[in-house]
């Protein structure tokens, strides 16, 4: 969501919190780097917002207290919103009225002490090993597409990139010889994630393919191209990955993500230490990490059950 929505159709009542709104998204898309995606999730969260306090005709972040703010929320909980997109709304009003305090806007932080329903996360799920062997030799090794998307799978499983971060690699951020890829994360954070044999292979049969699309302008330097020469989206991404699972014959929807939580799951079930797959991944917290540890519970308790003669 752009943050010059809010600057057009501004009526009176709402003319100032929506300037402050749009200045707020500026800033975090100029001076912070926040993703397309992050600013039109925030965008779309704070519109909930203005819309509820527009129908108070509240325009004053100072008349804007915590009693209004749980109104809202109870209002989100009316309407059906699922807790985690109460608690993601939730954190985007936090972080709004933190920047009006940062900014001496406003004395004190209207939602500092509100405490929504603790979501339970859901377990990521991972493919199974024999899952991603099937994935990967769905691709068409004979054609220039199927080439390309050998590549995809083979690095994303591979280096556990996400989606963003895979469609947005440049030709100078793969070293084949090293077997490294420099990745951009979340906030433009870098890191040099290492690529396997096969990766290597496959990105390096990609490259040199003669029958390649030629790069528009645009995409000169994008390591993974259309049929068009353009570079590739993350919605494409998700349609080949899609794609390779309906041929593949798995039983399990998977996305671009669910590679990134097997090549998680699969390092810890063979013993890899958890700060290093936390570098790994590109996770700035080792909580985030930690969930990966529940999934590979979960897999030991499948085989225990299963094996063990006393686990029933």
């Amino acid at each position: 969501m752009r943050a010059d929505r809010y600057d057009r159709g501004v009526t009176k009542k709402s003319a100032r919190l929506r300037a402050l709104v749009a200045a707020y998204l500026r800033e975090l898309a100029a001076a912070r780097g926040a993703s397309p995606h992050t600013l039109r999730a925030y965008g779309q969260d704070l519109e909930a917002l203005l819309s509820f306090l527009e129908q108070r005709e509240l325009d004053d972040p100072a008349a804007v207290s915590a009693r209004v703010l749980r109104s809202f929320l109870a209002a989100q909980d009316e309407q059906g919103l699922a807790r985690s997109s109460i608690q993601r709304r939730l954190s985007a009003v936090r972080s709004f009225f933190k920047h009006l305090v940062k900014l001496d806007l406003l004395a004190a932080h209207p939602a500092l002490g509100l405490r929504p329903a603790r979501v339970r996360r859901p377990l990521p799920h991972a493919l199974e090993i024999s899952e991603i062997e099937r994935l990967l030799a769905t691709a068409d090794a004979g054609s220039a597409r199927g080439r390309r998307d050998l590549a995809l799978l083979e690095l994303m499983y591979s280096a556990g990139t996400r989606a963003a971060e895979t469609v947005g690699l440049e030709r100078a951020d793969v070293d084949l010889e090293r077997g490294v890829a420099r990745v951009r994360g979340k906030g433009k954070k870098e890191r040099l994630a290492p690529l396997g044999s096969f990766a290597v292979r496959a990105l390096r049969d990609y490259l040199a393919d003669p029958e390649r699309p030629r790069a528009s302008v645009a995409a000169a330097n994008a390591v993974f191209l259309n049929p068009r020469g353009g570079r590739l989206t993350t919605r494409s991404l998700g349609r080949i990955v899609e794609r390779a699972c309906q041929r593949a014959g798995l039983t399990r929807p998977a996305t671009p993500h669910t590679l990134r939580h097997s090549f998680a799951t699969h390092l810890l079930d063979r013993g890899a230490d958890l700060r290093a797959v936390q570098e790994l991944l590109g996770h700035a917290h080792l909580v985030t990490t930690q969930i990966y540890t529940h999934v590979s519970i979960e897999r030991l308790r499948e085989v225990y059950e299963l094996a063990h003669p006393r686990a029933r």
